[in-house]
């Protein structure tokens, strides 16, 4: 298709040999069938032939047996092996697993992932709640956040939505309850706040039509955008709402390494990953 997006074109999953190998390596494979990608399988530890026995057997049963899968076994520390290999194999998206236990939770998504997200060259997928059989994703969110890297965020939104067959997609567009600059102590101060919440709505859901706009149609068929702006705190208010609408995914922009902005949205992060509603794809321009 002329002009087609296709953003992750090499994956990569660090996986451990635990009880939810299995169930997270058919999750990877399915999902980088979809996204129409190479995956690579990488294993910070030691190669065994135990090892390589399983997990050869879990790939011979996999739904996608015409995917490209490569198994890379390495030793040392997974944080930056894992973060080396980002770089070296060109790796576009990051999958790391939630494991069931909550040692392995904490390892995997705790402290490898947040660090990661910071420093990794590529965008992050972290996987709450891989399944056997597949489970549909109906209900995609992505920040609608005003900053520069946002339309990137929404246009990788709407391309996972369509390689998923997603039905719905929310942009949400976080506003600051300071950006009000109304006191509210009386009828006549509310009324004022009123009016000032939608005029920012209004300007948000303009902001957001024009990135919309112009993606290419055949992302937006077939799905039902709705555009919802909601005031809070950054992060917190977003990482609500996913939960509350019980989204399938919720994408959001990288934490941005300079400026001011830097300062504000790791804390958003942060929030996110230590109570994730659902997976997070975490979107960052490679370039």
């Amino acid at each position: 298709m002329k002009n087609e997006i296709h953003p992750f074109k090499t994956i990569l999953f660090g996986f451990a040999f635990s009880p939810s190998l299995n169930v997270n390596v058919l999750e990877t494979t399915r999902i980088a069938h979809f996204f129409n990608a190479k995956l690579i399988l990488l294993h910070v530890g030691e190669k065994t032939v135990e090892k390589e026995l399983k997990i050869k057997a879990i790939l011979s049963a996999i739904e996608h047996p015409d995917l490209s899968v490569e198994i890379q076994w390495k030793q040392g520390n997974p944080y930056e092996i894992i973060l080396k290999t980002c770089s070296t194999s060109n790796i576009d998206l990051l999958m790391l697993g939630a494991m069931q236990h909550e040692n392995m939770f904490r390892f995997y998504v705790g402290s490898i992932a947040r660090k990661l997200t910071r420093k990794v060259c590529c965008s992050v997928l972290l996987l709450i709640k891989p399944s056997a059989e597949r489970v549909p994703c109906k209900h995609v969110v992505v920040n609608g956040l005003d900053a520069p890297e946002t339309p990137l965020a929404i246009t990788d939104a709407f391309y996972v939505s369509y390689a998923l067959g997603a039905q719905k997609l929310t942009v949400v567009e976080e506003i600051r309850q300071k950006e009000i600059h109304v006191t509210v102590e009386d009828d006549r101060s509310l009324k004022k706040a009123t009016i000032v919440k939608e005029r920012l709505k209004h300007r948000e859901e303009f902001r957001v039509r024009k990135i919309i706009e112009d993606l290419p149609k055949y992302l937006k068929t077939n799905l039902k955008v709705k555009s919802q702006s909601i005031f809070g705190k950054r992060g917190y208010s977003i990482g609500h709402y996913a939960e509350v609408v019980r989204a399938d995914l919720l994408v959001m922009n990288a934490p941005a390494k300079t400026g001011i902005f830097d300062r504000i949205f790791p804390h958003d992060t942060e929030h996110i990953l230590s109570d994730l509603p659902t997976d997070l794809l975490i979107i960052r321009n490679r370039t």
